[in-house]
């Protein structure tokens, strides 16, 4: 999320795709502010499918609400409404993290808006956490691999190649070339 908020990615335990779809991405494509409601909101409506008490949502961000039409408090009632648990995790000031192995350059100063996300966090029955470097960014993921274990990995997303349009247009153009012949022997 940045300016407004979009989905990269569909809904999936395959961190391997994640993280393609994650390298691939341009750093301020989604503008350079941050939508902080409308991106909870969105994961919401996304999650709404998964079976209820496996609705989680990790927020890495600054807190900081810039853009956007949904104040991010108001997105956290909604997310409680609808059984999301948010864990947030701060995180700011200068230097660079790394997120499921792909580094995430920080800019700007250290303003972190703590008492946001811990209030989003505390609304959804979800944790807060606070990260000042990769070390600690490390440590935080371990932790949220104890809280929300994952019991089976599922299948790989893969995008689908349509590969049809290519016999479909030789056989168009075979039957094409046959029907004059088909003609002269009638």
């Amino acid at each position: 999320f940045g300016q407004r908020a979009y989905a990269l990615t569909p809904l999936t335990r395959d961190r391997a795709s994640v993280r393609e779809q994650l390298r691939d991405s341009v750093v301020g494509l989604a503008g350079r502010e941050t939508a902080l409601g409308d991106a909870i909101a969105l994961a919401v409506k996304r999650l709404r499918a998964q079976p209820e008490g496996q609705r989680v949502l990790v927020l890495l961000t600054d807190g900081v609400n810039t853009a956007g039409v949904l104040d991010p408090v108001k997105a956290a009632e909604l997310a409680s409404a609808e059984g999301v648990r948010v864990h947030t995790i701060a995180f700011g000031g200068s230097g660079s993290f790394s997120f499921m192995g792909v580094p995430l350059p920080i800019q700007g100063g250290e303003e972190v808006d703590e008492d946001t996300l811990r209030r989003v966090a505390d609304m959804t029955g979800g944790h807060f956490f606070r990260a000042r470097d990769t070390r600690e960014l490390a440590g935080i993921y371990a932790e949220l691999d104890r809280l929300e274990p994952v019991a089976v990995a599922a299948a790989p997303v893969r995008p689908r190649i349509e590969r049809y349009p290519w016999p479909l247009g030789a056989a168009l153009l075979l039957a094409l070339m046959a029907w004059p012949l088909r003609r002269r022997g009638a």
